[in-house]
């Protein structure tokens, strides 16, 4: 395969691209070209969008996300390493399937359409649908927070992570996931190489999960490895070790 030295960072939902400012900084160090684009509604400060939603935020639903990515990747001179977390797990392996990708990782991604999520998920993220609020998007709580991203998180940086990194997200992008045909994955096609990280303590997409997404893929001559980090949660991109899953991936690219 041609090896691209450029690498796209996708955040997921409840956090913005903020997220990947160590990563970014990893990468570049290492001489690849690194872009980390905000999602729609999701560009700027994570304090300021807590006080003041981005005017675009609820209009914004998982294809907007894909086709915001897909421009970006159309005015590179190479296909990229796709890097996605969470939500955007699942928009890396929908930018795999549409060819956008040299190699694509998932990194406690969530499950397509056509993949049904365990109890544990639905019981994490049923607010974020939406579909019992009356107001027009979702912001959770110190408590979902902790509970959701940071239970690995000492309980003394909690507090500093929420206000570094949560965001309000739009119902529409948990919608679109679950509701929508396009949010639906051909496991059977065939496919450029594709990494499935997970996080042992993640309550959000457990690596049972994880572990269900790659094996659902068919295609005997395409590559889909697996890689578990034992205590990591959905805050794996943050928390402390962040820098041994960042290698890990750029280690299992690098050898393709």
């Amino acid at each position: 395969m041609t090896k691209t030295k450029s690498i796209i960072l996708i955040h997921g939902n409840f956090v913005n691209d903020v997220t990947w400012t160590n990563w970014k900084s990893h990468y570049e160090q290492k001489g690849y070209t690194v872009y980390t684009p905000a999602n729609p509604g999701h560009e700027g400060n994570p304090t300021a969008l807590r006080n003041q939603v981005h005017p675009a935020l609820i209009k914004t639903g998982f294809i907007d996300v894909v086709d915001n990515i897909s421009k970006l990747i159309d005015s590179l001179p190479e296909k990229p390493l796709i890097i996605g977390h969470s939500m955007a797990g699942m928009a890396a392996m929908k930018l795999l399937e549409l060819g956008k990708a040299a190699a694509a990782v998932s990194i406690d991604g969530a499950p397509p359409k056509n993949v049904f999520p365990p109890l544990q998920t639905l019981k994490s993220v049923l607010p974020a649908f939406g579909f019992f609020s009356g107001k027009d998007y979702f912001m959770g709580s110190r408590e979902w927070y902790d509970k959701c991203f940071f239970n690995t998180t000492p309980s003394d940086e909690r507090g500093y992570a929420f206000e570094s990194f949560a965001v309000p997200e739009s119902f529409k992008v948990s919608r679109e996931l679950v509701l929508n045909s396009f949010s639906n994955i051909d496991f059977g096609k065939s496919h450029e190489p594709i990494l499935f990280i997970g996080g042992g303590s993640d309550n959000i997409f457990p690596p049972s999960l994880t572990t269900t997404l790659a094996n659902k893929y068919k295609d005997k001559n395409s590559r889909v490895d697996l890689k578990i980090f034992e205590g990591k949660s959905h805050f794996i991109c943050g928390e402390k070790g962040w820098d041994v899953v960042a290698d890990y991936i750029l280690d299992w690219y690098e050898k393709l």
